[in-house]
Formats: structure tokens, sequence, C-alpha cells
């Protein structure tokens, strides 16, 4: 193999793909990311046997072939030439070495090769459709926030994508929940995604998925299997691994019949949580709001460090309530919130609570109080 690239787009591109490598992994050939010269371009591969992140750019090609190189050194590399540079990767002249030169540089690289490399084999996808950049970033940062990190309930570590019709409107929806919160997004579904089933896209992925959105307007290719989702941008594709679980009926817990409302300014009521939870202890993390005659009153006792109390107007007027949350989900919450006010729909000291920005809003949130 004897190639050129230039090194802004192979730094660029090794960005994307070096990225899945674990820097910890038992696996030698899991370290390296696939490098496929042919006819004017370069594809790179990297995978962790869950995700898979391929992309191609343009390169001169003297001498078509494939190696494996160790993918964080090399992108430590490329990323430490000097701007502007050329950079040429060539057989060495022993097995099992790559000489990677630009300017007066050269770096004998350890290859591994490129039959080891783990192919995650897609199979067929059942359903296809198109949504632009900007969708797919709402749908993730809408929602991202209440996956679950616990490893046990592994089923609820991603977000759960499906179509449904809704008020005889075809919609793609997105959820995610980690039990204490839980979050549902969803937009008008693109021709295609009707009938798809329901699958849990993982963590990683969603992360990953979220770091190559670059320009909002273009538009990403996603395709569906009961297993395996891929996600294809302009010249970057990745395939993943689907969650092999149920997600519960989330239908349940969203409360239907909360009857008191509660309208507040957005920014200075966060501002207030922030305030008062100053004093709340990292373990317990609650803040008690007592709503009462468009009067709210933010309070926190920790009898290791004191008390704060803060008063806000409000729009409420329904019976006084007092009511405990953890303050740092309400502020995961009304962060997502796109408007100037937060609606809550609140019923009683123990059970869920409604959080939107108004009456129909594509996003909405439900909260478990806490004791105070």
């Amino acid at each position: 193999m004897q190639v050129t690239v230039e090194r802004a787009a192979l730094l660029k591109a090794l960005g994307h793909v070096h990225r899945v490598v674990e820097r910890r992994t038992t696996i030698p050939i899991l370290s390296n990311v696939l490098v496929s010269a042919e006819a004017g371009s370069v594809q790179l591969k990297a995978t962790d046997l869950d995700l898979e992140v391929t992309e191609r750019l343009p390169a001169d090609v003297a001498q078509p072939g494939a190696t494996t190189l160790p993918a964080h050194i090399l992108y430590e590399i490329v990323r430490k030439l000097p701007e502007g540079a050329q950079v040429s990767l060539q057989g060495g002249e022993e097995a099992g070495q790559l000489l990677l030169r630009s300017g007066r540089s050269r770096f004998q690289l350890q290859a591994l090769p490129e039959s080891d490399f783990p192919d995650l084999a897609a199979g067929d996808f059942t359903h296809q459709f198109k949504l632009s950049a900007g969708d797919v970033k709402k749908l993730i940062d809408k929602t991202q926030f209440a996956i679950s990190s616990e490893e046990t309930r592994y089923y609820l570590n991603g977000i759960y994508v499906h179509s449904l019709e809704a008020d005889g409107h075809a919609m793609l929806r997105a959820v995610a929940t980690d039990g204490h919160r839980l979050a549902r997004v969803e937009i008008p579904a693109p021709p295609g995604a009707a009938g798809m089933p329901g699958v849990i896209v993982p963590r990683k992925a969603v992360t990953e998925v979220q770091k190559l959105i670059e320009d909002l307007a273009q538009e990403v290719t996603i395709e569906i299997s009961p297993t395996k989702a891929r996600f294809r941008f302009d010249d970057v594709v990745l395939t993943t691994k689907l969650i092999d679980g149920t997600f519960p009926d989330y239908m349940r817990v969203i409360p239907a019949a909360n009857d008191k409302f509660l309208t507040v300014e957005r920014e200075p009521f966060q501002q207030a949580v922030d305030r008062v939870s100053t004093i709340s202890s990292e373990r317990g993390r609650a803040v008690k709001l007592a709503m009462a005659d468009g009067k709210l009153t933010l309070s926190v006792n920790n009898p290791d460090s004191g008390s704060a109390v803060e008063e806000l107007e409000v729009d409420y007027d329904a019976a006084p309530l007092d009511i405990g949350f953890n303050a740092r989900y309400l502020l995961d919450i009304t962060n997502q919130l796109d408007g100037d006010t937060a609606l809550f729909k609140l019923a009683d000291p123990g059970s869920p609570t409604l959080v939107l920005d108004r009456e129909g809003a594509a996003a909405l949130y439900v909260l478990m109080p806490m004791r105070v």
C-alpha cells in the first residue's frame, strides 16, 4: 500500500472514527483502525464489536492495499503534524510495519493484518428513512440526559425510538428514562418509518451520532432492523447493535389527570433552584416547592450546612401544595425547554409531575417527587 492524503482531511476522519476505539481492550486488533486504499480514496474503519464507524476521504493512491494501525497513536501523530502537511503511508520493508512520512517526520508503526479485522456484518435493514440532522439532534438532545446509567437495567441504557399514530398523524417518538425522570419527544414521521420495529439505541451510539452532526441542514439516512441501526452522513457511516431487551410501557407513568397547573418564568426559576440547592447535600439534592396564591417558595434544609429560602411570583391558582424534587433533575429538565416559561402539571406530593414548555408541546418530561 502506498497512499498520500492531506493532513486536515485525515485528522478530521480519524477524529470521527478513533473515538469508537476503547483505550483498554484485551483484543489487540480492536485497538486498531482499518485503513483501506483504492483508486482515488482511503477508507478508515474502527469498531468495538458493538459499534462501527467508517469514513471515506479523497487520496492519491499509488498502490492500493489495506492494513490496520493503532488508532489513538495514529490520531495523535496526525494531530501534531503541521497544518497544510501531506501525509504519506506506505508498507514497510518488513511485514507487520508501516511507514508514515510527512515533511521531515518519519514514523515506523506496528501494523496488524487487515484479515484479522472484524466486520460488523449488518444483514438486511427492514426500514429506511431520511431525517434532517436538526431533527436527529432534537430527538437526542431532548432525551439523552434521562438515559439510565444503571447497568443492571440494561434495557434503559439507551433511547427508545418507535413510530406510532397520534391524533391521526404518523409520528416518530424518542423516549428515555432512568426510573426517576422520563423524557419524551416526537416529530412527524418521515416516509419509510411507518411500521418500523421499536428499537433501543445504546448510549454510546447516541453520543457518537450526536458528535457526527456538524451541519443541521444535512440529511441523515437511517436504516433500521430488529438488531441493528445504521446512520449515514455524507462520507461517514455509523452502524450499531441495538439493545436486546424490552423497553417498559412508558405510557403508564405519564400522568393524564394532573389538575394543578403551575406556570413559571423558566430562567428565574432555574436560577432560584440553582441558588437554594447550594445548601443541599450531595446525596439528597432535595428542594421543596411550596405553592399557594400565585406564589412559589423554594426551600432547602440541610442539618449539616444550614437552610435556604427563595420566593417567586408565579401563575398558580389551585389548592396549596408542597412537593419535593431532586434539584439536579429539575435543572436537567428545565434546561431542555425552549420557551420562556415552564408549565408544571401536578397532582399531589407523592405522584409524578408533568413538565413541558406549554400545552401541546412536542417534548414532555415526567419527574418523580422526593420526600422533603
